[in-house]
This record gives C-alpha cells, structure tokens and sequence, in this order.
C-alpha cells in the first residue's frame, strides 16, 4: 500500500509539474503575442494584440453562427475519424495476418500513402463540389494511413509462438484475431487513434477553408475576405483549443483501454 501511496503521488506530482509547465509556456507565448505588435516588431493592423484578439473571442462566442460553424466541423472531424479508424483497423489486420495480400498491395500502399490529401482537392470538388463530403474524403484519405500502417506493424508484432500455440489449439481465425492478435495490436491501434485524430482536424480545418464547406475553416475564409483580421486570429485559436482537446481526449482514451499497459501503468510497483 505504502508503495502504492508512492507511485500515485509521483505520477499526481509529474502530471502537475507537466501542465503547470504547459500553462506557463502558453501564458509566455500570449506575452509575447500581446508585446510583439506594440513595440512595431510585427505591424498591428496585421497582427493584433494577444488582448485584443481574446477580445474578438469573447464576441464570436455570443454569436450563434460561430457555434453552428463549431458543431458543423466537429462533426465532420468525428465522422471522419471513426471511419478511418474501423477501416484502418479491419483492413490493417487482414493484411497483416495474410502475408499473400501484405505483398500483394505494399507497393500499392506506398503508392497511395505519400500522396497528401490537398492534393485531392480539385478531384474531390468535381466530384461532390463544395460540400461537406468533400472534406470528409480528405479527411478520412489522410487519417486511414495513419491507422492503417500501425495495424499492420501491431499483427507483425504478435510472438510466433503465441500464434503457433493458437494454431496447436486450432482456435477459429476469429479466435485467434480476438485472444492472440487484437491484445499485441491494441496499442499500435491507440498510437495510429491518436496520430489519426490529429491529422483528421488538420484536414477539416483545410477542407473548409479551401473547399468552403461548413464549418470553421469556412468562417475564417469569410473572416479574411471581410478583412475582419481579428476575427480571422480568434477563429485561429479556437483552431488550436480543439487541437489541444482531441490531444486530451486521444491521450485519456489511451490511459482507459491501456490501462494494463506497462507504457500507461508507469513504474512498477515494488512490494512494500
């Protein structure tokens, strides 16, 4: 128990120390951001104030508009990701447990996965044009590598004898994906989640933007076409608060499945 004691306090103290520190590098950078345009390094009709910029914040937050534009690229960040993550997954375990196809389709892979998604841009617009469906491509174009290529490394990393075992125990190809494969792969599957969730945002913020789908990068272009530059900065950061929040929600997501993880557990726990 003492040890216990132990351990969790110095995981409470490391937590602490690592967002009291996140909190000062960002009161820092705002510093700099509100000094920077008054002292003419940077023009201010360019780039406003830290202050002023929370100020424009604070407004779009009373706006109804801003909240459905909020909504409109949650929504199309979580679709995306979801099916990228299910189809990276499935199709991720397939390859790797059939080295026929792994061979078969890796020079296709390594074809399509280099190719960046902005890059998809016009084929997407002729084919559904400025809508939302258009982004969602992108999106899930960009976040499926990233699932799929840690699937595949995960079934790679099962322990042959675990593997030769289950075919000893002629377990079904259902039981060998569930009691053999899907435990090793489970923390690659978390890595390529958390990769994916990042890129996923990226991508809907740009397919908003340059597409003109609904949304916040929408927002930001109709900002900039106002010349409402303010504007354009407080939509920025929101931007950034959502990155920030899908890291949390991606890094608690992975302390809850990977619990039993020794990479989630953190040091071992030694007897009192």
């Amino acid at each position: 128990m003492v040890a216990v004691a132990a351990r969790t306090s110095r995981v409470t103290g490391r937590r602490f120390r690592s967002v009291t520190l996140g909190a000062l590098g960002l009161f820092g950078f705002a510093l700099a951001l509100e000094i920077a345009p008054r002292v003419g390094v940077v023009p201010i009709d360019f780039a406003p104030p830290t202050s002023q910029i929370l100020v424009s914040l604070g407004e779009l937050v009373g706006e109804a508009s801003f909240w459905t534009a909020l909504v409109d690229t949650l929504r199309t960040w979580a679709l995306g990701l979801c099916i990228a993550l299910v189809a990276g997954v499935v199709i991720g375990v397939l390859l790797g447990s059939l080295p026929f196809v792994r061979a078969a389709t890796a020079t296709t892979i390594e074809f399509l996965r280099p190719i960046p998604s902005v890059a998809l841009i016009p084929l997407v617009i002729v084919l559904y044009g400025p809508t939302v469906k258009s982004t969602l491509v992108l999106v899930v174009y960009a976040a499926f590598w990233q699932v799929l290529i840690q699937v595949v490394h995960g079934v790679a990393d099962v322990d042959p004898v675990a593997r030769d075992t289950a075919l000893a125990f002629r377990l079904s190809p259902w039981a060998r994906v569930r009691y053999v494969v899907w435990p090793t792969s489970l923390p690659y599957v978390i890595t390529g989640f958390r990769l994916a969730a990042s890129v996923a945002l990226i991508l809907t913020i740009t397919g908003e933007l340059v597409i003109g789908s609904p949304g916040i990068g929408k927002e930001i272009d109709n900002a900039q076409q106002s010349n409402a530059v303010r504007t354009v900065y407080a939509l920025i950061v929101v931007t950034g608060i959502l990155g920030v929040l899908a890291n949390l929600l991606t890094r608690f997501v992975e302390r809850r499945v990977l619990s039993w993880h020794p990479s989630t557990r953190g040091e071992e726990v030694t007897p009192a």
